[in-house]
């Protein structure tokens, strides 16, 4: 009896070490790539520290339904971010990188479900689309930012690849969990998950010739489920809130998707080198993997056509179609095509021992241009948008070595030497940004230093206003001082002595807008050219002479 058992047992181990070697491999890149130095530097931009200050505010209240900023409803965002940010400050306290962590969970769970969906659907290409798509600059850049960008990105592609997942096996249980993630779609940034998944399936259901695919897409149970996950929330904060429908969807949606009332304003065209730029450095293999599945698409017999591949085109057609019609654009809204594109890659390389020629030297100029640029990113914001010609040339050199070990490694070797080649570039290169880079990324686009500058100034706790200082200022000394920020433009001015931050451009403006009050200059900041000043009210005595 002990034979059979051993038969069946011997074969089975190989796959499952290596399965196990393959996600022990995927966690430790996540691990870095997502996790390492999360706080090198402080939250940039102007939504970063104020979707953070959100979710410190309603864990200070205990709110669950209205985000609220300052202590008012701000009904841009559905709430799925600031839920998980809310547990991770309730967990480890309110920190920078407690509010990235959201994002960096997120895409953590997407580079995972990647892995086992090709494990299944395309054995062998598993642990490349994965690493492939975890390692892409899109999905770093936005798996280590305080957004709600990556929480969209990461339901969206997981409940795709759950429909195609049903498509493909006839398992009702992969419809169950699209229609669950499409729900946390709309809970992470609205109706776009929905709408977006819609048009993608029935495109591809046009194209396959078979519309009885959306009939059997639409399940009651499915829409049941949907409609529960998703649709307290907003009812819920339509009652507590009449002008949420008015403001969400009319203003932050239609409106958006209509207008240029934020000022996002771009060429029709502008997705498409986004994306290219996003799938970085695999732009390569993506653009080869286009091409060949839209080839078969046109030669191959139905009875052998890669479902899989033309889904995968379609999704990142349908993507990048929708979001060039909107008139206003962010590189963040094209986040949903990555993952579709770096699949696509990874499938196109499982199927092949060598790369073209053409692939290869692509291959080798990307990543030689990625670590180069990484290099110089930091002198760029130093010398403020000049970097000195020692420093370009030795970046170039260091990027014409890596170009040329990475055509002759994938000349020798192959496509089996792909991710060693491709990955180590993007690991020395981000290592090198937070490790070395960082001061310079943090004082010249962080709120955090110049808040520590003003509590190093401070005898005592002050308030502090800003004049004509950007969003970015007033939303980052928001979340690092706690207290909200007035704005002298909007007649914010505070009644007691206080401290205000103005670009130096605008210090002169000021000094005569605080008269008959004295506004006295304390320091600067001179990475974000802000100045100090210090307006007090003077005594009596100096009051009565300046009469």
């Amino acid at each position: 009896m002990a034979q059979p058992a051993l038969a069946v047992t011997l074969p089975t181990m190989p796959r499952r070490r290596t399965t196990l070697i393959e996600i022990v491999t995927i966690a430790g890149f996540c691990a870095f790539l997502f996790y390492f130095g999360l706080s090198a530097f402080g939250l940039v931009g102007a939504d970063e520290p104020r979707y953070a200050q959100i979710a410190r505010e309603m864990l200070a209240r205990r709110e669950l339904v209205t985000p609220t900023l300052y202590g008012k409803p701000w009904l841009e965002k559905p709430p799925l971010y600031y839920w998980r940010a809310m547990e991770t400050f309730w967990a480890l306290g309110v920190s920078d990188w407690a509010a990235r962590l959201p994002s960096a969970t997120a895409a953590t769970f997407m580079a995972a479900v990647i892995y086992f969906f090709l494990r299944r659907f395309r054995p062998g290409a598993q642990l490349n689309g994965a690493l492939m798509t975890a390692a892409s600059v899109g999905v770093i850049g936005f798996a280590r930012a305080a957004s709600t960008d990556m929480l969209l990105a990461a339901a969206f592609v997981v409940g795709m690849l759950a429909w195609f997942a049903w498509y493909a096996a006839e398992r009702r249980l992969w419809l169950v969990f699209f229609y669950f993630f499409m729900a946390l779609g709309a809970l992470a940034k609205g109706p776009v998950a929905p709408l977006l998944a819609a048009l993608i399936i029935a495109t591809f259901a046009l194209v396959q010739r078979d519309t009885r695919l959306i009939r059997r897409t639409l399940r009651l149970p499915g829409i049941l489920l949907f409609l529960a996950v998703s649709l307290p929330w907003y009812v819920v904060v339509q009652l507590q809130n009449p002008q949420f429908l008015r403001e969400f969807i009319f203003q932050h949606n239609l409106g958006r998707f209509a207008s240029n009332i934020y000022h996002h304003r771009q060429p029709f065209w502008y997705f498409v080198p986004v994306l290219l730029l996003g799938v970085m450095p695999w732009t390569a293999l993506v653009i080869a993997g286009w091409v060949e599945t839209i080839k078969q698409w046109h030669e191959q017999p139905a009875e052998r056509e890669d479902t899989l591949g033309k889904f995968l085109l379609i999704w990142t057609a349908v993507v990048i179609i929708f979001f060039s019609i909107s008139a206003s654009k962010l590189p963040g809204y094209i986040l949903p095509a990555v993952p579709s594109c770096t699949i696509l890659a990874a499938d196109w390389v499982g199927r092949r021992e060598r790369l073209g020629w053409a692939v290869v030297a692509a291959q080798g100029a990307l990543s030689g241009a990625l670590l180069a640029l990484a290099l110089l990113y930091p002198g760029w914001l130093v010398y403020r948008h000049h970097v000195p010609g020692e420093a370009r040339w030795l970046a170039l050199g260091i990027g014409m070595v890596v170009f040329l070990a990475t055509v002759s490694v994938l000349t020798r070797k192959g496509a089996a030497a792909l991710r060693l080649v491709v990955l180590t570039p993007v690991i020395v290169g981000l290592a090198f940004l937070l490790r070395i880079g960082a001061p310079a990324i943090d004082n010249a686009l962080s709120a955090r230093p110049v808040a520590h500058e003003i509590t190093q100034m401070e005898g005592r706790p002050v308030e502090v206003a800003v004049f004509n200082a950007s969003r970015e200022t007033e939303y980052g000394l928001a979340f690092y001082r706690n207290p909200p920020i007035p704005r002298y433009e909007r007649g914010q001015v505070p009644a007691q002595d206080h401290l205000v931050v103005v670009p130096e451009a605008y210090a002169d403006d000021l000094v005569k807008l605080a008269r008959p009050r004295r506004a006295s200059r304390l320091g600067a900041f001179t990475p974000q050219r802000l100045e100090f000043y210090w307006v007090s009210t003077p005594p009596p005595m100096a009051m009565e002479h300046q009469h």
